[in-house]
């Protein structure tokens, strides 16, 4: 494969900035801030070439991040969400080439938004009760199917996830581990649809040496961070690419 990256700095200037905020959303911290990776690429490339750009980096990253929370996750949790989260990817993979991926940007920016506005306005209570098991089945596809289409699986999984208050690394563990299986199913299909090359894949070379450098800079905050706060940042980054979302969606 001949090395041939693409040479336009403009591209670099959002796509560095897009590394390091993936890195650290599979760090744990930041965790909404990873699916404006996509987004901020597609400013200066194509959402299809955006992704599939960014696969090996997301392989990275998804090793690094189970390497460093290799005994902090929830087996159980993983064993509910994973065959829906995999049922979404084959979703994602069987309508990928007849959907706009503005619908998709607008379905999971609205979905992103009404979750945040429903944790500020009913904040749980100390004894609530765990969302049910069909909400994380729902949204655990939902995850699945929006990380085909644009990496952007976060949103979703996180709505029904943070709920469960896990601890920033129990939560950090488990959403590198369910990542690392979506993420990794995603080559087949990405592969079938074309969506590789030889400029695209000598690009993703070039960006992959910010991948640890984001993931490293967000298990140092991760681990040092207060709970209330952590969910607090992520609820954050969860509105912002609500927001970004949406706002590619509009005409």
């Amino acid at each position: 494969m001949p090395f041939q990256p693409i040479t336009d700095p403009v591209f670099y200037a959002f796509s560095i900035p897009a590394v390091l905020l993936l890195g650290l959303s599979k760090s744990g911290f930041g965790a909404g801030f990873g699916s404006l990776a996509v987004p901020m690429m597609a400013l200066v490339v194509t959402v299809p070439e955006a992704a599939a750009m960014l696969m090996p980096v997301l392989l990275v990253m998804d090793l690094l991040g189970m390497a460093v929370f290799r005994k902090d996750f929830d087996a159980k949790l993983l064993r509910f969400l994973l065959p829906f989260g995999l049922l979404g990817i084959v979703v994602g993979a069987m309508l990928f080439q007849g959907l706009s991926p503005r619908w998709v940007a607008g379905i999971v920016g609205v979905a992103t938004l009404v979750f945040v506005a429903q944790r500020l306005l009913f904040p749980p209570r100390p004894q609530q009760p765990p969302p049910p098991r069909w909400v994380g089945a729902l949204l655990a596809a939902t995850s699945g199917f929006t990380s085909f289409i644009a990496h952007a699986g976060g949103p979703p999984i996180n709505a029904y996830v943070i709920p469960l208050k896990l601890s920033p690394v129990r939560f950090t563990g488990t959403m590198a581990y369910f990542f690392f299986v979506i993420n990794l199913s995603k080559w087949v299909p990405y592969a079938m649809l074309g969506l590789f090359d030889a400029r695209l894949l000598s690009t993703a070379l070039v960006l992959l040496p910010f991948a640890p450098l984001g993931v490293w800079a967000g298990v140092r905050i991760a681990r040092r961070i207060d709970a209330t706060l952590f969910y607090r940042l992520v609820l954050a980054g969860m509105a912002l690419t609500g927001v970004k979302l949406v706002w590619d969606a509009l005409p």
